[in-house]
């Protein structure tokens, strides 16, 4: 991990800003659910800005990246892993469990049984890992009419999970933006308030800290001989 950020009682101290990457933090997060939610169409609309249809079946894990600002001025890298909903490539994706910060759960509002398989990728993620930042998606909000999950049922499993729900649609570009920067912003509270630690070895969340002049204290010089000191 790079070097931590100081804390103070009121968590991390914002670090001063690297003046290559130019940002603050990296969060890690992962997109799970099940094959053909629309993980991949979620991520290439918010990282590319564009909707591709019928995107190529992801096999493994690929990453994606974009960089956001968060008040006050802190500005953050997603470091965003689109994983493969099948369960020949389980056992790859399990291993990026522990180094990520935060989950998307996404499931199709078209396809009850994504629905119904959230419990089954929760389990999956909390017998991994302690702390975790979670969202409850439900994609392709734009197919109103073949809808086979109401929005309070949604709502009903985000709050058994702790978490909060979020319609999108990669499709007509709805909520996406605001996906990534709820869990964004959620991550960074858990920060600040110390409900997530900063541990070394751990990519969850990585900090770049330019130490600031003022903040370093300078060895004392020896008094001169033969000098008053008063």
């Amino acid at each position: 991990m790079d070097i931590a950020a100081s804390e103070t009682e009121w968590g991390p101290t914002p670090p001063a800003a690297n003046l290559n990457g130019n940002w603050h933090y990296q969060f890690r997060i992962l997109l799970l659910g099940d094959s053909t939610v629309g993980k991949t169409s979620l991520l290439r609309r918010y990282t590319e800005r564009c909707f591709i249809p019928a995107p190529c079946p992801t096999v493994g894990v690929e990453f994606y990246s974009r960089m956001m600002e968060l008040p006050p001025g802190i500005k953050v890298k997603l470091q965003l892993w689109d994983t493969a909903g099948q369960e020949r490539f389980r056992c790859i994706t399990r291993s990026f469990y522990r180094n990520a910060v935060g989950v998307l759960f996404i499931f199709d509002m078209t396809n009850r049984r994504s629905f119904e398989n959230i419990f089954e990728w929760y389990n999956e993620v909390t017998n991994v890992m302690d702390k975790v930042i979670f969202l409850l998606v439900g994609h392709k909000c734009d197919l109103q009419s073949m809808n086979r999950v109401t929005t309070e049922e949604a709502q009903g499993l985000a709050t058994s999970l702790g978490t909060h729900f979020i319609e999108t649609s990669a499709k007509d570009d709805i909520n996406v933006d605001l996906a990534f920067e709820t869990i964004a912003n959620t991550i960074y509270e858990a920060l600040r308030t110390k409900e997530i630690d900063l541990q070394e070895g751990w990519d969850g969340v990585k900090v770049i800290h330019k130490r600031r002049a003022s903040s370093i204290q300078r060895k004392k010089q020896p008094p001169s001989k033969g000098k008053c000191q008063c």
